[in-house]
């Protein structure tokens, strides 16, 4: 049996190392061209500044331009959520760093579009409603945007625990809501009052430590599809620059026009086409196509499971930044170093965790048990507080991932006890 000072320096996670450092594919054109101007004026991460790049411009885009994949529409809105260790991160600073070319690209989006402060499904669907706006509603940040603009909504969530921890309530709607607007199109609610929005565009970034993350981020949403709609990306501080960087004394004009001719070659061609891979960037989706829909085990699995759609949206927005018509073998390539990143970043954040908080405590506890533990001493170490079935289809989860095993031993003269043993990763 465990000792009380044996279960608290048992790990919860066993974490991968820190991501490897992006590769230069991820770099290509126009989003390299816009981080190597911002980069040496910041100590924010590379990776933070590269995906609220391409989050902002696929928002500024609305829902025009899109794949049909197995039927289904992707639009070019993305989530993700920068994961780092509080201000020293500087996640905060390559949101402001960003927003400081793009805002000047569509200054009516900047003013209407961008929003934070998410607390409910509800509060979401109003941002977007189809519905006009009251006259005694004078104070709203919308008042006088155009329908076009109303329909767009980049989240901005420096506290995106809050939204995790609000989202946890009994009757709240944000995972659900969420979930629809990944997806695209339409948004509603099953509630007293329904609300509806139809044609609507949202994109998110969230800021996170990994603490809060594990920590608030509960088992539901690991299985509902909601964590799977995220780029999970670990960030850090890049450099130290003691007297700040001189960004904001930049002319930063060529960078805005360019980004403008793209938005401008987006929309056009949303008006008329579809998304689609040239013949080359066709024979290279099919060669990591198996790899990116692979299911994964564990909670690892769950967080990623949505990687294939996600990287031909990010795919996308390479394409549309380079003012192409069709998806080329480069646009392609630096969506999946992206997502590798991504990926890297998941695996170090979640771990071999399973998201099975029974399992995961069993395995904590049987990783610093040399000799492996009965089911008697596992029942033991949690007080015999939990059900015998409980605690067998935690074991069945560990077996299955492949995390610990179960062995037959026999002491004295006895009947062999059945052992489990936490598996050497």
């Amino acid at each position: 049996m465990l000792s009380e000072a044996a279960r608290q320096r048992a790990p919860r996670y066993r974490h991968a190392s820190w991501p490897q450092p992006l590769r230069a594919d991820a770099l290509y054109g126009l989003p390299g061209k816009f981080l190597a101007a911002i980069d040496p004026h910041t100590e924010s991460d590379p990776v933070a500044i590269l995906i609220q790049f391409l989050i902002a411009f696929g928002n500024l885009i609305g829902p025009t331009v899109r794949f049909i994949v197995d039927g289904k529409d992707h639009f070019m809105n993305l989530f993700a959520v920068l994961v780092g260790e509080t201000s020293l991160s500087r996640k905060g600073t390559s949101w402001s760093q960003v927003q400081r070319v793009v805002g000047k690209v569509d200054e009516d989006w900047a003013q209407h579009c961008v929003k934070s402060g998410l607390s409910s499904g509800e509060g979401l669907i109003s941002v977007v409603s189809d519905k006009p706006r009251k006259k005694k509603d004078q104070t709203s940040p919308l008042e006088g945007a155009t329908e076009a603009v109303q329909k767009r909504a980049l989240i901005i969530e420096p506290e995106f625990d809050s939204v995790l921890q609000v989202n946890r309530r009994q009757g709240n709607t944000i995972s659900a809501v969420l979930r629809q607007a990944w997806d695209g199109g339409n948004l509603s609610t099953l509630t007293k009052e329904p609300l509806e929005a139809h044609g609507v565009h949202v994109s998110l970034v969230g800021h996170i430590t990994a603490q809060e993350l594990r920590r608030d981020l509960d088992t539901i949403n690991y299985a509902n599809g909601f964590g799977n709609r995220f780029m999970w990306t670990c960030v850090r501080r890049s450099k130290s620059l003691p007297h700040g960087g001189r960004f904001h004394l930049e002319n930063t004009s060529e960078l805005v026009t360019e980004i403008r001719a793209c938005l401008d070659f987006a929309r056009w061609l949303g008006g008329s086409e579809l998304l689609t891979l040239d013949e080359e960037a066709s024979e290279l989706w099919e060669s990591v196509y198996d790899e990116l829909t692979e299911g994964k085990p564990g909670l690892l699995g769950a967080m990623v499971a949505r990687g294939a759609p996600i990287v031909l949206r990010l795919a996308g927005m390479y394409c549309l930044l380079d003012q192409q018509a069709q998806v080329q073998p480069p646009h392609l390539r630096a969506a999946l170093a992206l997502w590798r990143y991504c990926e890297e970043s998941a695996t170090y954040i979640f771990g071999d965790s399973l998201g099975d908080p029974m399992a995961d405590q069993i395995l904590a506890r049987l990783r610093i048990a040399e000799d492996g533990m009965t089911r008697t001493e596992i029942s033991q170490s949690f007080g015999r507080n939990k059900d015998a079935s409980e605690i067998g289809h935690a074991l069945d989860t560990l077996a299955e991932s492949e995390l610990a095993r179960m062995v037959m031993r026999r002491e004295g003269i006895g009947r062999p006890a059945e052992v489990w043993i936490a598996t050497k990763h």
